[in-house]
């Protein structure tokens, strides 16, 4: 007599080319050190294109994406002690560290050598039920909803955790670059750190957005000239980049002030061109910034959840992931898009 098997529903990418699919799959049982999380909710970042597309080296197919989960613990691996069966739980891009490289043993986890990527590394929240590394998890506060939770996961935590880390104090000038997925949470997590903020976007529709986010300045790149804009207000302490423009972050960089700081997190593959001089004349610099640890994840939700600082979300059902991801990909969605399961 054959033994029944739990199945779940998952969209997974078969192998580079086919794209996302609805599958059936056995619900996954959690090994040592592991957790089972049975996913409420997950964000469809732009990065889940390094899985759809195949950009990313070494990703064994098939492979389900998906890095901002929302979720409860459903089961517990041998010897996982520090969380409980139904606890609100999430799992962001860092997925799990080895803690023995040079970076772990010196606390950095954030630059793990051999750091786990969920949806990369391994299988990620567009499925029902995942499994993670206990390391990875990040307890939910309950006054957060998973939809909420899903996309402070990845964007929250990487605006939050390069703002708090920039230098710039209360009062600062601290200019946000885009007004999209990444950006409308800076100007947001910006304006609660009670710094003042210029939110630079293209176009003049941005602007009532923009200052209903937070901003105290709006800044029409496609109008002026935006780095001699900032000038006139002092120059910038920070500019953070969240669009994936090399030339615009190039042009912006004329708009710092003395030991200013141009915060790259917006992703982009060709080269920001800044003359060396431009970095000697006022102790200038270029830093990028990724993430963080679950640590900092955990930061960036109590902040959230004090603050009120939120993303704007369009859901969609697992059913519809490729519908989301192809949402997400057009750059249409204000501002990120969630399953929900």
């Amino acid at each position: 007599m054959a033994i029944a098997v739990a199945t779940m529903k998952a969209a997974q990418v078969s192998r580079v080319g086919t794209g996302l699919e609805i599958v059936e799959r056995e619900v996954p049982e959690p090994g040592p050190g592991q957790v089972r999380i049975e996913v409420r909710a997950c964000g469809v970042c732009h990065s889940d294109a390094l899985v759809v597309e195949g950009s990313w080296p070494g990703i064994p197919y098939p492979r389900i994406p998906g890095h901002e989960v929302a979720g409860v613990v459903d089961a517990l691996g041998a010897g996982v002690t520090e969380w409980r069966k139904g606890q609100r739980v999430g799992v962001g891009w860092h997925g799990g560290h080895d803690g023995t490289c040079r970076e772990c043993r010196r606390g950095d986890f954030r630059n793990c050598r051999n750091q786990k990527i969920a949806g990369i590394s391994y299988d990620g929240g567009y499925q029902q039920f995942m499994v993670a590394p206990a390391e990875a998890l990040v307890p939910i506060p309950d006054s957060l909803s998973d939809v909420d939770a899903a996309p402070l996961l990845c964007a929250g935590i990487t605006t939050y955790n390069a703002l708090r880390h920039a230098g710039a104090l209360p009062g600062d000038l601290v200019a946000v670059q885009g007004i999209g997925g990444l950006g409308h949470l800076g100007i947001q997590f910006a304006f609660a750190f009670g710094f003042n903020v210029a939110a630079i976007g293209r176009g003049p529709e941005n602007e009532r957005l923009a200052k209903k986010l937070g901003a105290n300045v709006y800044i029409d790149s496609k109008a002026t000239n935006a780095a001699e804009e900032l000038q006139k207000l002092g120059g910038a302490r920070v500019i953070m980049a969240t669009a994936p423009n090399s030339k615009a972050m190039s042009e912006l960089f004329g708009g710092l002030g003395p030991n200013g700081k141009l915060l790259v997190i917006g992703a982009a593959f060709d080269p920001i061109e800044v003359a060396p001089v431009q970095l000697i004349v006022g102790s200038k610099t270029i830093q990028g910034w990724a993430a963080g640890t679950p640590a900092d994840s955990e930061d960036t939700l109590r902040f959230a959840e004090l603050r009120g600082v939120r993303a704007m979300i369009e859901t969609y059902p697992l059913d519809k992931a490729a519908e989301a991801y192809a949402r997400m990909m057009s750059g249409k969605a204000e501002f990120r898009v969630v399953l929900t399961m």
